[in-house]
């Protein structure tokens, strides 16, 4: 297997992981929300705006990332994979850890995924 196919496969495993991950939390935010119905959304919400020390304490990586979601405001992607160069398996990969850590949101409209800056 040559070197390529070899970091395709390692990027659409990632990519799999990712909808596991992002299917396990979601069935866990469900089951929370549902053990707790007298708790508000506001109150029950542990997301984290991004602010510009906020920034600073990510990793350089994510860091591009978010910058890059900064400038394009909602986007896919493949629009973040165009400004910072990467691979877009690679780019969704640290969208969705920018999502899990709280400091974006995912919005599914029909089957592209859309992410946004959490600006609470």
């Amino acid at each position: 297997m040559c070197d390529t196919a070899k970091i395709e496969l390692i990027l659409k495993n990632l990519d799999e992981i990712n909808e596991k991950l992002d299917k396990i939390i979601e069935n866990n935010n469900h089951n929370h929300n549902h053990n707790n119905n007298d708790i508000s959304e506001k109150e029950d919400d542990h997301g984290h705006t991004l602010d510009v020390m906020t920034l600073l304490t990510l990793p350089e990586h994510l860091r591009t990332t978010a910058t890059a979601l900064f400038e394009l405001g909602t986007a896919t992607a493949d629009s973040v994979a165009e400004i910072t160069k990467k691979e877009r398996a690679v780019e969704s990969n640290y969208l969705n850890q920018l999502v899990r850590m709280g400091h974006v949101k995912k919005q599914r409209l029909g089957r592209k995924v859309y992410f946004l800056v959490d600006d609470k």
